[in-house]
């Protein structure tokens, strides 16, 4: 794995052990859900409990906050132009320039004590976002994995979840990993692009969470390997989908760290959200950047994100 140095964005402490640098200082309570702009150069993520989507330069450290007023689980760009977003009241559209939201579906309005979560679009541009319940106590089994095609209809595509979490897609269309991070997984998915339809569920990674944290969201790089953030892990790490092995760790100097994104004008910098959300303050006290975004150069790209086709 290539080492690029500290002056640009990584301090490499071994052959495959990396630490994360501030990017942008934040107080996020549950920062999530980054997304790349390759058309403004922007990193867009949210504040699930902030209510906020936030819009970020950078180069020039522009930073917009946009309010929109209730639980925000994920974005992603739309390819018409502004954002689709999996808020509490189910699946809008949302223009990040003026705030205007446009309600398109609710899929769990008969399940109020849930709200939505982590969310990515798929290659043939259907966004899926999967929920979880409010309630910690009330969790097991009781959300759901639904996607929005792109003509806006919504199709429930996995039930029985309990924390719905990271998505990524392969290169050749053919697969699709998902994390239900209760499970302690990541599970593969035959994927077919034409119709949406997933099958053959298959663990491809096992993760001890008491040792590791528990998995959360997830990117993929060029090379098809998957970046996991690892939440009360402190880090986020590559494993290889067809061994199920560990390759490298980007440590991150806060304990919860959430997902990761490749951006830049090369696809070469993992962003990093972080949440600060149920630490109790003298954790708080040892990790002040909690809630902040953390960038790393592992040696290896990223690919654009898809969009939302609607």
């Amino acid at each position: 794995m290539k080492f690029y140095g500290s002056t640009n964005g990584i301090t490499m402490e071994s052959e495959n052990i990396f630490t994360a640098e501030l990017e942008f200082e934040h107080d996020a309570l549950l920062g999530e859900g980054p997304i790349w702009d390759w058309r403004t150069g922007s990193l867009c993520w949210v504040d699930i409990e902030g209510f906020a989507v936030h819009r970020y330069d950078p180069e020039t450290r522009n930073h917009k906050i946009i309010d929109v007023g209730q639980y925000v689980g994920s974005i992603a760009i739309r390819r018409s132009g502004g954002l689709i977003a999996a808020l509490k009241s189910g699946f809008a559209s949302l223009d990040p320039d003026t705030g205007e939201i446009e309600n398109i579906a609710d899929a769990e309005s008969h399940l109020p004590g849930n709200r939505f979560n982590d969310g990515k679009c798929d290659p043939a541009g259907r966004f899926w976002a999967g929920s979880l319940a409010l309630d910690e106590k009330e969790r097991d089994g009781k959300a759901n994995l639904y996607y929005l095609d792109v003509d806006c209809s919504v199709h429930l595509m996995k039930s029985g979840v309990t924390i719905s979490n990271g998505l990524a897609w392969t290169r050749d269309e053919r697969t699709m990993y998902y994390i239900d991070s209760q499970t302690q997984r990541v599970v593969a998915y035959d994927y077919d692009s034409i119709s949406g339809d997933i099958s053959h569920p298959r663990t491809v990674i096992e993760v001890n969470a008491l040792e590791k944290g528990w998995p959360d969201g997830m990117a993929i790089d060029e090379e098809g390997m998957l970046w996991v953030a690892h939440w009360d892990g402190g880090h986020v790490c590559r494993w290889n989908p067809h061994t199920g092995a560990e390759l490298a760790e980007i440590r991150v100097p806060v304990s919860r760290p959430t997902s990761s994104v490749f951006g830049g004008e090369d696809f070469d910098t993992l962003y990093i959200t972080t949440a600060r959300t149920g630490l109790e303050p003298e954790m708080l006290a040892r990790q002040p950047l909690a809630g902040s975004i953390f960038k790393c150069r592992p040696g290896v790209r990223g690919l654009p994100m898809n969009e939302f086709g609607g």
